[in-house]
């Protein structure tokens, strides 16, 4: 008796001599996955030349059109159909070009705001700086419906003066010192060189 008699023998008395056979699907981009049967809580792989990987955990389009989610490395956790998505799609883009369009009361509102505020800048125009501070405190006080008689007539007037001094610059003056090469010698090409160089 050789050895795959042997081995054939245990594998009838054990209740193995059924093989397994795994289906094979190829996805999108050309790779081939391997598994039992392609459904929920079954092992999936992917086959290479030499070994089988798990496949990592992410969402795969299959050539048939039909989604493979993995959620646990190796774990296939469901199979999607291709037209569940495609509708969710359609949904999301249709809730987005619903808010991006405002209404007609909306621009409505936005116009009236945009007109008060144009009756407002015209003819004040010729108006100083402080005197169209003063009128924009008084139309805010407006609306938010508060009166400016609340506002301390000390706060007022500091509000009214103008801005602090500018504050000038007071630069350090410079003592200029005069550095002499050679005291006691003749001075040579060098000297005189570093001479003006420093004292310039």
């Amino acid at each position: 008796m050789n050895t795959n008699d042997m081995i054939s023998k245990i594998k009838e008395v054990v209740g193995l001599s059924e093989e397994v056979k795994l289906e094979q699907q190829t996805l999108e981009n050309g790779a081939i996955l391997e598994a039992e049967s392609f459904e929920a809580g079954q092992e999936v792989f992917i086959v290479s030349e030499d070994e089988k990987i798990a496949v990592p955990v992410g969402e795969y389009q299959m050539e048939d059109g039909r989604i493979l989610v993995v959620a646990e490395e190796g774990l296939i956790a469901e199979i999607k159909a291709e037209e569940e998505e495609v509708e969710e799609v359609e949904e999301v883009e249709a809730k987005e070009e619903e808010e991006m369009y405002a209404t007609k009361t909306e621009l409505a509102e936005v116009k009236e705001m945009i007109e008060e505020i144009k009756a407002m800048l015209e003819p004040k125009e010729d108006l100083s700086a402080d005197e169209l501070g003063n009128l924009m405190t008084e139309e805010l006080a407006k609306h938010e419906k508060t009166e400016l008689s609340e506002v301390p007539e000390e706060v007022q007037e500091e509000l009214n003066q103008p801005a602090a001094e500018p504050i000038k610059a007071n630069p350090e003056v410079q003592t200029k010192q005069n550095f002499k090469f050679a005291n006691k010698r003749k001075l040579s090409t060098l000297d005189r060189v570093m001479n003006k160089i420093i004292n310039n």
